[in-house]
Order: structure tokens, then C-alpha cells, then sequence
């Protein structure tokens, strides 16, 4: 049985496909009733399944009226995908963000699993175990190219 984190995950990326513009507005406590469990607990999914490195955008608002928007950002209404990517990675990007950010491309389609997995092969800490220093820029911009040329249109 799934556990409830993919649960609301899965509920979350039904209710933004289901959504015409990509958006959809929440009220965390809401949420936290409907499935019985912290609002703590829906902010841990929302940060770590709704990341910017796998496409989501998250506004959040506390207080009495707060709110949780969420914005699926579809990489074709960029019209120059080389800028994204370069900002999105930037000049130094860790493993674990690395890897989300190749996982959200393949969900999405935009690569597929063998290139999911060449990709996370060629910037993991086995790949670059001789680097110390600058091991973090140098993923970012083996990741880059990679991307780069990958995502060309």
C-alpha cells in the first residue's frame, strides 16, 4: 500500500492535470483534514515532490485565509529552452537536485529512461570521485550540456 505521501502527491498532480491553466490553489488545512493527517505533513510533500527542479512552482501564504498555489511550469511556453536550463542549474547544483530535476524531465517525457539513467551516471559522486574541490560545478555543467543538447529543439 502506498504510503500517505505518495498518496497526496498523487491526489495533488490529479488535481493540476485537471486544471485547465496548471494551477491549483489550496488551503493546507483543508488538505491536512481530508486526508487525516499535519498540515507539517503536506508541507513535506510539497517540498520535496514539488520542487522547481521537477517542473512545480509553490506559493505559499500563511495566516486564516493562507493558501497553496501550485503551478506546473510547461517547459515549451519558454520560447529559449538553453536560458531555462542555464538558470535552472546554475553554476553549481548538488546531486540530490540533479537527480530530481533528470527524474522531472523523464515523468514529463522529455527524456527517456536510458537517457535518465546515463545522465545520473555521468554526474554521480562515482563519476566524479576524483574531483574534490569544484565536484558540484563541474556536475552543473556536465548536466548542462547534457541538457543542452538533449533538449534542443
Amino acid at each position: 500500500m502506498p504510503g500517505l505521501s505518495n498518496i497526496i502527491e498523487e491526489f495533488l498532480k490529479e488535481l493540476i492535470e485537471e486544471a485547465e491553466d496548471g494551477i491549483v490553489e489550496i488551503q493546507r488545512n483543508q488538505l491536512a483534514q481530508q486526508f487525516e493527517c499535519a498540515p507539517s505533513q503536506i508541507n513535506y510533500v510539497l517540498t520535496t515532490r514539488f520542487t522547481p527542479y521537477k517542473g512545480y512552482y509553490v506559493e505559499s501564504r500563511r495566516g486564516g485565509g493562507g493558501y497553496i498555489k501550485i503551478v506546473k511550469v510547461e517547459m515549451d511556453r519558454y520560447e529559449n529552452i538553453n536560458d531555462l536550463i542555464i538558470n535552472a542549474i546554475g553554476k553549481s547544483i548538488t546531486k540530490n537536485k540533479a537527480y530530481s530535476m533528470i527524474e522531472g524531465l523523464e515523468e514529463e517525457g522529455f527524456i527517456t529512461k536510458m537517457e535518465e539513467i546515463l545522465m545520473k551516471a555521468a554526474i554521480g559522486d562515482r563519476s566524479l570521485q576524483n574531483v574534490k574541490k569544484y565536484r558540484n560545478n563541474l556536475r552543473a555543467d556536465i548536466l548542462t550540456n547534457m541538457m543542452l543538447v538533449l533538449l534542443k529543439e
